[in-house]
């Protein structure tokens, strides 16, 4: 069974380019597994797919699901890495880190607002599962992300001394997060994603950027 264009809506950008051969051929094999496993959830959901599925879809060999993702959460985990590591790559083509920490954190939070904006489906069906039963809330990756920008604007002094970086980091991350499981849970969308990051980010920079506070 061939796995179905996705439409824009299957990121499958690896978190860094093999270097051999045989990495490139199991990393084509892991981008193939990782493809026809978000098809199929956002196809028939996550909870009724399974890994033998997927490995119909893919083509492969039951055994070799196992051997990239030993299990089916971490088809979870690897969305939410390809996601960042696309925002990433835009940031990075768009030379952001030469922007102000206000503005590297409002361009970061627009590129995962277009994202997930593009791909609702997807969105709605893999973040559910993710928070249902992955570890959305507990994996520090985006917090260290956005906390390693903070810390690159107190280094700047843009962003006060006085404050906690990872700390700012936990906020950013759960408010993104909370903002993005309101988004999704109805349908239309109850609110503009762009537009409620976006005030969100305003009103926590107030308490992070010199002369901001008041």
């Amino acid at each position: 069974m061939k796995i179905p264009e996705a439409g824009g809506e299957v990121v499958s950008t690896p978190a860094a380019p093999p270097a051999g051969r045989r990495e490139r051929k199991r990393q084509q094999v892991r981008d193939r597994l990782y493809a026809a496993a978000v098809h199929l959830f956002v196809a028939q959901g996550y909870e009724t797919t399974t890994m033998d599925q997927i490995a119909e879809t893919a083509d492969v060999a039951r055994a070799t699901v196992f051997n990239h993702f030993s299990q089916k959460v971490g088809f979870l985990e690897e969305w939410g890495v390809r996601r960042r590591a696309r925002v990433n790559e835009i940031l990075g083509s768009q030379h952001a880190e030469d922007l102000p920490v206000g503005d590297r954190l409002r361009r970061y939070l627009k590129e995962m607002a277009d994202l997930n904006a593009v791909s609702r489906a997807e969105t709605t069906i893999l973040m559910d599962a993710s928070a249902r039963y992955g570890r959305l809330l507990q994996d520090p990756s985006l917090e260290i992300e956005l906390a390693r920008i903070v810390e690159q604007g107190r280094g700047s002094g843009e962003i006060r001394a006085a404050v906690d970086c990872d700390q700012a980091g936990q906020l950013l991350a759960a408010c993104y997060f909370t903002t993005i499981l309101r988004w999704i849970r109805e349908e239309p969308a109850p609110f503009d994603l762009h537009q409620r990051l976006a005030g969100a980010l305003d009103i926590i920079l107030l308490g992070l950027l010199v002369g901001e506070a008041a």
